[in-house]
């Protein structure tokens, strides 16, 4: 059984604590999670973690130091106070990674936590959220606007697009040509016609002629 505390939506533990910095009951069940409508199906996860800390006893009742804790106004100083529960709480991490504890990657933890607890890669990787988001309330991470602990993007090396050597390389061959005509001594249109040309790398001197040969014939002399 694992040791150390897992639910499924860690975001549900970060808004029970933002609840209990307002208003901390004296006892606090799975009824209560429930009535706030936090984590549903999942109320006894949420009593587990805050449990874990030592913010509540076993039997739900608010401990000393939860309410030491919790009735502490200044962010700054909720957040080491709050620290502390979680360096005491996780004691076997902090022994083993020191204060990169808080800033592990998820793989990281889901490696320590599967190793200490035996526990599977899916439970691993919840009670790796739980960590981070305690060390968000902490403030040691930052989260998002749901409370979730935000994924860090990972590097990516930009390099220049190299294009592929071409055997050759032509420039389009462009003809313009300019026809103007009158329908009578009153009234004369002017048209401009531009032609693009794209030639074959292997053309010769005899296709050029003949393309010019039916441009004149077909378009400026017709």
């Amino acid at each position: 059984m694992a040791s150390h505390p897992y639910i499924s939506g860690a975001g549900n533990i970060t808004q029970m604590v933002n609840h209990l910095r307002k208003s901390f009951p004296p006892t606090i069940s799975s009824d209560t999670v429930k009535k706030l409508g936090l984590a549903p199906k999942n109320e006894s996860y949420v009593i587990n973690a805050i449990q874990f800390l030592g913010i509540i006893d076993d039997e739900g009742k608010r401990t000393q130091v939860g309410h030491d804790v919790f009735t502490t106004h200044k962010e700054e100083d909720f957040q080491k106070k709050f620290a502390q529960l979680v360096l005491t709480s996780y004691a076997d991490l902090f022994e083993l990674h020191g204060d990169a504890s808080w800033k592990l990657s998820k793989d990281d933890l889901v490696q320590f936590f599967r190793t200490t607890d035996k526990t599977s890669d899916a439970i691993g990787q919840r009670q790796a959220s739980v960590f981070r988001t305690f060390a968000s309330i902490a403030g040691y991470i930052e989260p998002d606007e749901n409370g979730e602990v935000k994924k860090s993007l990972p590097k990516t090396k930009t390099s220049p697009n190299k294009q592929k050597p071409t055997e050759a390389t032509h420039a389009p061959t462009s003809s313009s040509a300019h026809i103007s005509g009158s329908k009578s001594d009153t009234a004369k249109v002017g048209l401009t016609v531009r032609i693009e040309i794209n030639l074959p790398a292997g053309a010769s001197k005899e296709d050029y002629d003949n393309i010019f040969k039916s441009l004149r014939t077909n378009i400026i002399d017709a």
